[in-house]
């Protein structure tokens, strides 16, 4: 399959561990972070190092226009563009009574927002594509809610997002091309990596969740990575869980 792939937040953690999965000779990656520019860069290395030709950017998504940028650089340097994982994102713990509004318009500019930006331009070269798709990265605190570790505003835009992926589904179906979100659990992060908890806290979330271990990087990109394959054409609007259990309850 020959392809040309979006991916945000690539510097790290499920962004880096699918662009490498994908890397290879038939596949152009436009690979982006806000600020890692340094693993950034040794993603991209690996990448070339596999065949893939790659561009990379740091853009803030959570400003408007940011995401119509980014499809543009796609778009000029290899003349289109296929498929899109949009990963980046942060989570913010707390309860309501926790965080103020502008931690709330904070996490939707930088993941509903954002998605909605890169879903709006780049409708036109996916449905435009053999092979369009496009997989968002959620997060089980949408649908997990663990008093004892709140992610309130974060579970808000990440909801937010998983309504987008639906509609974007639906809109885009007629044309082949597929939309569907991945929630992961706890999962494990590079050290380079934002980090919401410290390490007694993820024990205990290892704890936590039902297998009894968090979940690697790889583990959430081998799925990805599924759903941006052929065999999975017929796989939309979907909400697939990777979470070791953590949505059977706490």
């Amino acid at each position: 399959m020959s392809r040309t792939v979006l991916i945000t937040g690539a510097a790290s953690g499920i962004g880096a561990a699918v662009a490498k999965r994908l890397a290879g000779p038939e596949t152009r990656l436009v690979l982006h972070t806000r600020k890692s520019a340094d693993g950034l860069e040794a993603v991209a290395a690996e990448a070339r190092a596999a065949g893939s030709d790659v561009e990379t950017t740091l853009l803030d998504l959570s400003v408007p226009g940011a995401g119509a940028d980014l499809v543009g650089l796609g778009v000029q340097a290899f003349g289109g563009l296929d498929q899109v994982v949009a990963n980046a994102g942060f989570a913010q713990s707390g309860n309501i009574d926790d965080v103020d509004r502008a931690a709330l318009d904070a996490s939707h500019a930088a993941m509903t927002g954002a998605f909605y930006d890169l879903a709006h331009a780049a409708g036109d070269n996916l449905r435009a594509s053999a092979c369009g798709r496009v997989v968002a990265i959620s997060s089980f605190v949408a649908h997990v809610f663990d008093i004892d570790r709140p992610f309130a505003v974060t579970a808000a835009a990440k909801e937010g997002t998983e309504a987008l992926v639906k509609a974007l589904a639906r809109q885009l179906a007629e044309s082949g091309a597929t939309v569907n979100a991945v929630v992961p659990g706890y999962t494990r992060k590079d050290a380079a990596g934002h980090n919401a908890l410290g390490s007694e806290a993820w024990q205990r979330a290892a704890q936590r969740t039902p297998t009894g271990r968090l979940a690697e990087p790889n583990e959430i990109a081998a799925l990805v990575v599924f759903l941006l394959s052929a065999d999975a054409g017929q796989i939309t609007g979907q909400i697939i869980h990777v979470d070791g259990g953590l949505a059977l309850g706490i």
